[in-house]
């Protein structure tokens, strides 16, 4: 089998293109023209220039959240319309301009046709489709209501991107801040103080505590900079293999969850997550077992993701809910008694949505309320850098005028 690229005309006149795979290139054209498509151009991909785009694709590209919306409101619609899954996967790899995305629904669309479930075309693209985006997709063939699971799974990954950009969007300026901060304080070390640090020592001044610090810290740099740099590099490395590490990103997590204001932030964050997702699964068939499960791998957090399993061996043993949330850590006391009343109740589904409501506004307060806090923190540490390193060069110069006075 050969890959072609191809150029054609659909059945209302629009210009479409992409790959195919085919024996001969008239092949190709059989293909297309069984497709509805009218060929007009058909080209040989060579082995090499295939492997190196392929190559240069798996590594480089990417599909957004963006990207993943707009393919699944193009599915929703054509689904509701009544077009054909082949068909339907047809369309959408013409109409999708993202490459890696194009290359996987032109594989999923291969394997339906070989006889695949739409579920087990997906599950073969874990970089594209999520574990949750996957149980959706077999909660909704198993319970034949896939275009109302599409429409839910539209409206969770809209709303996790919001909360994901609202937490990133407050941390830029305190970042940038800090980078500044950070290389403020270097340049002053090892640009101004060594100047200073000259003339201080010709005048055989008795210089006061903040300049002999400024200096000592130079002092230290300019001795050991290759032993700092190097240290530095292998923190780095240790680092980089360690968080992804299961014990990594677990004492990571922990770290930032107990961090205060920020810790709050993320705690409320993944209660929003928590309630939105375990209503749509509800709400779509999926069991609560297999909720917990789905949860545990798309929660966000790996802290929280053990808290998950712990959960679900308690919800094996038949302990309802309620219950198990209680024993875990972070669960708020609202989460743990909404649900309880919507298990006594029977509207569980309808309590989870009450709960998702309610930590969205306190994502969005508490996002505030970050950026509140940290405005003043990082104004005081500015002021302090600013502060030191004027207290270590005007007050010897001050001594040096009253000298010159005398």
């Amino acid at each position: 089998m050969a890959t072609y690229n191809y150029t054609a005309m659909n059945e209302v006149g629009t210009k479409v293109s992409g790959t195919l795979e085919a024996e001969t290139s008239d092949g190709a054209r059989q293909i297309l023209s069984s497709r509805g498509f009218i060929p007009t151009k058909v080209t040989k991909v060579r082995g090499e220039e295939k492997a190196e785009k392929e190559g240069l694709g798996n590594r480089m590209g990417r599909v957004g959240a963006r990207d993943i919306i707009l393919f699944t409101k193009q599915f929703a619609t054509m689904l509701r319309a009544g077009i054909p899954i082949i068909d339907l996967f047809q369309v959408a790899e013409s109409q999708t301009e993202n490459p890696k995305l194009k290359r996987v629904i032109a594989q999923i669309s291969k394997d339906i046709q070989e006889g695949a479930s739409l579920h087990q075309a997906m599950k073969k693209h874990p970089s594209v489709f999520s574990p949750l985006y996957l149980s959706m997709m077999r909660a909704g063939e198993t319970s034949g209501a896939l275009p109302q699971v599409l429409e839910r799974l539209i409206y969770i990954i809209d709303h996790e991107e919001k909360v994901k950009k609202d937490i990133k969007g407050a941390m830029i300026y305190p970042a940038l801040v800090t980078i500044v901060l950070t290389g403020a304080f270097f340049f002053l070390e090892i640009k101004v103080v060594p100047v200073f640090a000259k003339i201080f020592s010709r005048a055989q001044l008795e210089l006061p505590l903040p300049t002999k610090i400024c200096i000592g810290i130079y002092s230290f740099l300019s001795a050991y900079w290759v032993y700092l740099v190097l240290a530095a590099v292998a923190l780095a490395v240790f680092l980089f293999f360690y968080l992804r590490t299961e014990q990594g990103k677990y004492t990571f997590n922990s770290i930032l969850l107990n961090i205060p204001i920020f810790g709050d932030l993320l705690t409320k964050a993944a209660m929003s997550r928590f309630a939105s997702i375990f209503a749509i699964l509800q709400s779509s068939g999926v069991t609560v077992l297999d909720s917990f499960t789905i949860l545990s791998g798309t929660i966000g957090s790996a802290a929280m993701s053990r808290q998950f399993d712990g959960i679900r061996q308690r919800l094996e043993q038949g302990r309802g809910i309620s219950e198990p949330l209680r024993e875990a850590k972070f669960f708020t006391p609202m989460v743990i008694n909404m649900v309880a009343i919507g298990e006594e109740s029977g509207n569980l589904e309808e309590m989870l949505q009450v709960i998702s409501d309610h930590y969205d506004d306190e994502v969005e307060y508490a996002v505030n309320a970050l950026s509140e806090a940290i405005v003043p923190i990082l104004t005081i540490a500015l002021a302090a850098v600013v502060g030191f390193f004027a207290l270590a060069i005007f007050l010897p110069m001050w001594d040096m005028t009253k000298m010159v006075k005398k």
